[in-house]
């Protein structure tokens, strides 16, 4: 019983760190994200159509949009194309990436 104690502590802060995501590696992920998803110093690629900038966006919100699409919990068609092939570590680098851009103006 102990031993059980001890690994879920262990494998809970394991994942706990891994949900942070790699804004580094996120970078390169979120290319496609840049066209509509401008962030200061990239304008919007289709200025007409209203999309959120998600420089800054908190990573768990971000998060969270991603898999609902993936799910179909969220409609949208471009967005639930995008996410489809998005795994859960892409999601949080992604997310780790806009959130990082909080600072910049």
């Amino acid at each position: 019983m102990r031993l059980l104690t001890i690994m879920c502590l262990v494998l809970g802060f394991a994942g706990s760190a891994y949900a942070e995501g790699d804004p580094t590696a996120g970078k390169n992920k979120a290319e496609s994200c840049l066209g509509c998803h401008g962030v200061a110093g990239y304008d919007n690629a289709y200025p007409t159509y209203k999309v959120p900038k998600l420089g800054g966006q908190s990573a768990s919100y971000i998060v969270s949009a991603l898999k609902a699409y993936k799910s179909e919990k969220r409609w949208h068609p471009t967005m639930q194309s995008q996410a489809a092939s998005l795994s859960t570590e892409d999601m949080e680098d992604i997310a780790a990436y806009f959130e990082s851009l909080k600072n910049i103006e």
